[in-house]
């Protein structure tokens, strides 16, 4: 725990006055995502009666358009939304300007005086990745690093990717740290605000059932699955510079991972928690330079049926090359070198245009070494399972064996599974809102920390170098399937297959 207390405690947290400033404001992550986290906060009365946005962009805009703008952002507002938009302001100007920063810093000293002397700043990145380096560097030219009373805090919060490659993350770090302390530093994937993600923990260390089991005397392989069914839309300029490596395997699927192969933390703070992330992490081994195409398949999305639609190829998106090579598409077979995962395969695969939406972790155990039954009665059982489920409907189901009713004794596969929406009646706080509200009160147990960071990077590198060579196999998948049949054939090679949800 870093210098506030926890969101997760029962009482309302606690947030001194503050002010978030939003830099990328007039983008659609503000309008999408932060505003509606924001009136949720407001209206839940999360957040002091003393706090303010301030956005800065280059979209030339006044204080009542700004407000206008946020305002229409949440539908159908609320009586306190109306009340908080109202004391918005804006600033239009450029990120190297030093203009711009004075007025920042003229608008929030008027803030100050208004709060009666104690203005906190929480400074959102929510403008493009190239952007970074520049404001950060602005904001320390402009002393704007730093509190200005005793007791206070200068945050900044930065969004995913942060860098492009293991050398980008260390630069961009380098830039970053010149200017904010590591402790002021919130790296954000809203993933990690997932409440199914948390509880990853809880149904760990918290169950004496399950802790016991999760290693390789019992485990036979783990699965992980990010997939979506929608395509790229109007996001295929983006899709061409990042590919589903960068966009999801770099961040989501690492962050995931380290939460499934960590050891027990010593503490359940920000230091414990993130301590055995990066040793989870960092057991992850480097990929081979040879025969790297057996263990890691890339391919991109072709002309298919999804929910009985038809949907394009990739490369007839918008914004998409003809002759595209990016990936749509990654399956990685892991290899973990520690005392509880030495032999475990770890089989992930994320990828767009596949048949639904939906984010699982499967935990494979081994079969039972010895079955008293005849085989015919036996031979719809299959080896126990552990299936975790993100999203979209988050839970957990357990597959076992259970006797079939009726005179003959036939053993199949059943499952008990638990509902998150049914069992608990506690309404909760989204990624965004849960990951501002941590943020605003110095809570960083779900940020990303910048070892974190860089071993994730130090994992995909040598896939991004060997994408990046046009010899490197890329395979087609029709959408609507579950990807390429090279991706079943790696995991079949292991004597395993992917499940289907």
């Amino acid at each position: 725990m870093s210098d506030g207390a926890s969101s997760s405690a029962t009482q309302t947290p606690s947030v001194a006055p503050s002010v978030l400033v939003i830099f990328g404001a007039s983008g659609d992550l503000t309008s999408r995502k932060l505003m509606p986290a924001l009136a949720e906060l407001i209206d839940r009365k999360f957040l002091p009666e003393h706090f303010s946005v301030v956005g800065v962009a280059r979209t030339e805009m006044s204080d009542d358009d700004f407000r206008t703008r946020m305002h229409e952002a949440v539908q159908p507002a609320l009586p306190s939304w109306d009340t908080a938009t109202a004391q918005f302001r804006y600033i239009t100007g450029e990120y190297n300007e030093p203009a711009t920063f004075a007025k920042l810093d003229e608008v929030l000293n008027e803030f100050e005086v208004a709060m009666g002397g104690v203005c906190n700043r929480l400074y959102y990145f929510a403008a493009p990745p190239s952007t970074f380096p520049i404001l950060v560097d602005s904001l320390g030219q402009a002393g704007l690093n730093q509190p200005t009373t005793p007791g206070g805090f200068v945050r900044i919060i930065v969004e995913k990717p942060y860098g492009r490659d293991a050398e980008s993350a260390l630069e961009l770090d380098r830039v970053v740290h010149a200017v904010f302390d590591e402790s002021q530093v919130y790296r954000i994937d809203h993933y990690l605000g997932k409440e199914t993600v948390q509880n990853l923990l809880a149904l760990r260390f918290a169950n004496a059932i399950f802790e016991p089991l999760w290693n390789r005397q019992y485990v036979d392989h783990v699965e992980v699955t990010v997939s979506e069914s929608i395509g790229v839309g109007h996001r295929g300029g983006f899709y061409e510079e990042a590919g589903a490596l960068r966009d999801i395997v770099q961040n989501h699927v690492m962050q995931v991972l380290a939460l499934i192969l960590m050891e027990p933390p010593a503490t359940m703070d920000a230091n414990g928690i993130r301590d055995e992330k990066v040793k989870a992490l960092r057991s992850v081994v480097d990929f081979p330079e040879t025969d790297l195409d057996q263990r890691v398949v890339r391919a991109q999305y072709d002309i298919g049926l999804v929910e009985d639609e038809k949907a394009i190829g990739y490369r007839n998106e918008e914004g998409v090359s003809p002759q595209s090579s990016t990936e749509t598409y990654v399956a990685m077979n892991l290899k973990v070198d520690n005392w509880r995962w030495a032999g475990v395969p770890i089989y992930v695969r994320t990828g767009k245009r596949l048949p639904k939406r939906i984010t699982e972790v499967v935990m494979h155990f081994r079969a039972a070494p010895h079955l008293a039954f005849a085989q015919k009665m036996s031979k719809k059982l299959e080896p126990n399972s552990l299936i975790v489920r993100i999203q979209p409907d988050s839970g957990i189901s357990l597959r076992f064996g259970a006797k079939v009713p009726g005179q003959a004794f036939v053993v199949r596969t059943t499952s008990m599974d638990f509902a998150y929406d049914e069992q608990f009646t506690e309404e909760d706080l989204d990624g965004y809102e849960r990951l501002l509200l941590d943020a605003l009160l110095g809570d960083q147990t779900l940020f990303i920390r910048s070892d974190e960071v860089h071993e994730a990077w130090r994992i995909v590198t040598p896939l991004l170098r060997a994408f990046a060579d046009p010899d490197f196999p890329l395979a087609r998948y029709a959408a609507g399937t579950w990807g390429p049949t090279e991706s079943d054939a790696m995991v079949q090679r292991d004597g395993r297959k992917w499940r289907q949800p």
